[in-house]
């Protein structure tokens, strides 16, 4: 059983913690935390029995740690990441993998050299909603997909996040935040993507958080927080993403596959579960999917699951480096499209993963 350690307990964490204890304790053994705040790490290793390190880098080299779970910020990904590395540690990474591509493919690189394993979040794709639409397109039930939108519309986090400020700055902004969702699971749905181009600009240049303890505080914004792009999938079908800290109200879905025999859509691709809805050619209304997959809940964590076992059986893991860093070049390249009014084309490769059983 592969024994994990979480660096980074911030908000995220409490998911993590309670899903690697909990529905998939018996699976994976969580073994340690770590936060350069002493009192969080503490507190965390009280709750929930396990061993604290006062850093990342303390608990890197500590040998009876298998994978560390980088639940930094996404500035310190590279960091901590390249550490465990180093360590000879396998490294699974909330989103994005890192802030830059050159870093990602870094780890990529040493990890090969190292003869460990990276993977990734969003491991949402894995639940039961994003699997159960996998399957309807698998089956041939909307024919061929030719199509995709994807719409994460907000007005931003600095209302309900403690401490908003990185995401207005380099490796914030709601591509970088909310696309790897939107991205993944499009890419789990339809394949790879060749090319994108895309429109990104910056709304408000200043935001003041409305949350504790930081209420009246003013950040200035780094980032675009409106981005459209296109995406030119290798299979051909054509998707449009956009992604926003700009909208207050909208009415659009958050993401809908197009077939040539009918509509489908994808729910909310930050969940694990449901609703799924079908419209085919030539019916009047939407039929709404029985999920047929597992883990329609709240179920983080199973992308690290999956990897833990996969390591142990030696095959791939389905979050996995490859699909992470294309997600992450697709990000930037919509970025880079917008700012050099040309395509990007995407060089990266991955296949879609292998759907779970």
């Amino acid at each position: 059983m592969q024994r994990i350690g979480i660096a980074g307990i911030g908000k995220i964490s409490g998911i993590y913690l309670n899903n690697l204890t909990g529905i998939f304790g018996k699976r994976v053994k969580l073994a340690a935390v770590a936060d350069l705040l002493p009192e969080r790490a503490q507190k965390a290793a009280s709750d929930y029995q396990v061993s604290w390190f006062k850093s990342a880098a303390e608990m890197v080299q500590n040998p009876g740690i298998d994978i560390i779970l980088n639940l930094t910020q996404p500035q310190f990904h590279f960091e901590v990441a390249m550490a465990a590395l180093q360590a000879g540690k396998h490294v699974y990474n909330e989103k994005p993998l890192c802030v830059k591509r050159e870093e990602a493919a870094q780890l990529i690189k040493t990890a090969a050299e190292k003869k460990v394993r990276v993977g990734g979040s969003p491991d949402t794709f894995l639940g039961a909603g994003i699997q159960t639409c996998r399957k309807i397109i698998d089956d041939g039930l909307i024919g061929r997909p030719v199509a995709a939108t994807a719409f994460m519309m907000s007005r931003g986090p600095e209302h309900w996040h403690p401490s908003p400020e990185f995401f207005y700055k380099t490796g914030g902004g709601p591509m970088f935040d909310m696309g790897p969702y939107y991205i993944t699971a499009l890419v789990n749905l339809l394949g790879p993507v060749a090319r994108v181009s895309g429109s990104a600009h910056i709304g408000l240049k200043t935001r003041t958080i409305t949350s504790e303890p930081l209420n009246g505080t003013i950040v200035d914004v780094e980032v675009p927080t409106h981005i459209s792009g296109t995406l030119d999938f290798a299979s051909g079908a054509v998707g449009t993403i956009i992604t926003s800290f700009e909208v207050y109200s909208h009415t659009l879905p958050c993401i809908e596959i197009y077939g040539t025999d009918g509509t489908l859509r994808v729910p909310d691709p930050n969940t694990f579960g449901g609703p799924v809805y079908v419209r085919r050619l030539r019916e009047e209304n939407w039929t709404e999917i029985p999920l047929e997959k597992s883990y329609s809940e709240n179920s983080r964590g199973l992308g690290i699951t999956d990897m833990a076992e996969a390591i142990e059986e030696n095959r791939p893991h389905r979050a996995s480096a490859e699909l992470t860093f294309h997600v992450l070049e697709v990000m930037h390249g919509i970025h880079d499209a917008s700012a050099s009014e040309k395509y990007y084309k995407v060089n990266s490769k991955c296949d879609r993963p292998e759907a779970l059983a």
